[in-house]
């Protein structure tokens, strides 16, 4: 009898215990991406990811910056999915890339304006391509040289391995002239990311400054360039991107190594798409496709 009743009350012990047992908890994810790359197209990137993963919960992303040149280097070693780049990859890279047999494959996914920055009390709202140049390579070194305050000018620039320090260095400092082989001032300071040169334009009024249009915070003064003397001078926006009328604009890129296949292809179809490309818009960045904007 004993028995009975003890076997009686493990049954409903465990019967209790399997009723309060929680649910299994989702496994790993069945797909994994790597994004890795530009500064400027990090916080994009991101939230193209964190919106993707809402929507498709088997699919795990990691994104991180360290600029263009960490991104299509980690995409020849075969460490990373997706390279982001905010410009094209060089000659060189692509060379390597075939050495080691891999055909990197080219993404447009968006547009950026990149504006040129300086602290709200500096009197100067205007600068031609030419006199951008002049300041980046030294020529000019104080602002009252460009209708400003008797002060010198600090450069400030991203890093080397940044795209948007090549296509500055390309498109401005060059003025896009390929026999040209001017260089930054070898007292423009270097820094290591986007927030990094707001911050510095925010805390010093002799400063100067460039940076892709969606890093660009109310509370700093943004230059209108002009492609020459008695040209219109044209602030950055979407609308001056698309119709081309403001000269310091690019396109945003992403490359993987050869033809992507499975959830990679999935994820940048929707990156192409228009779901994706609202994003673009809302970020201050420039869509690819018409009607996206926000």
């Amino acid at each position: 009898m004993r028995t009975a009743r003890s076997l009686v009350l493990i049954s409903i012990l465990l019967v209790g215990c399997t009723s309060a047992i929680a649910p299994p908890t989702p496994g790993p994810p069945d797909e994994y991406i790597e994004n890795r790359g530009s500064d400027t197209l990090v916080n994009l990137a991101l939230a193209w990811a964190e919106l993707y993963q809402q929507e498709h919960p088997e699919v795990r992303i990691s994104v991180s910056g360290g600029g263009s040149g960490v991104g299509i280097t980690a995409l020849l070693n075969g460490t990373v999915d997706i390279a982001n780049a905010s410009r094209q990859i060089k000659p060189e890279e692509a060379e390597q890339a075939q050495a080691h047999g891999i055909h990197p494959t080219e993404f447009v996914v968006a547009r950026d304006a990149i504006a040129v920055i300086v602290h709200p009390d500096n009197p100067v709202g205007r600068l031609t391509l030419q006199q951008l140049s002049d300041i980046y390579s030294g020529r000019i070194n104080n602002w009252s040289e460009v209708g400003g305050e008797d002060r010198p000018i600090v450069r400030l620039s991203r890093e080397t391995n940044s795209g948007t320090h090549v296509y500055f260095l390309q498109v401005v400092v060059r003025l896009g002239q390929s026999d040209n082989h001017t260089l930054f001032s070898t007292d423009t300071l270097l820094l290591p990311s986007s927030e990094g040169i707001v911050n510095e334009v925010r805390q010093n009024p002799n400063a100067i400054g460039y940076d892709g249009l969606g890093y660009v915070p109310p509370d700093l003064k943004t230059i209108a360039v002009a492609r020459g003397p008695g040209e219109v001078y044209v602030l950055p926006s979407a609308a001056t991107v698309n119709d081309q009328t403001y000269p310091i604009a690019r396109d945003l890129y992403m490359y993987t190594a050869g033809e992507p296949t499975g959830a990679v292809n999935a994820y940048l179809e929707w990156i192409l798409g228009q779901e994706a490309q609202r994003v673009v818009g809302k970020l201050g960045f420039v869509p690819i496709l018409r009607g996206a904007q926000p």
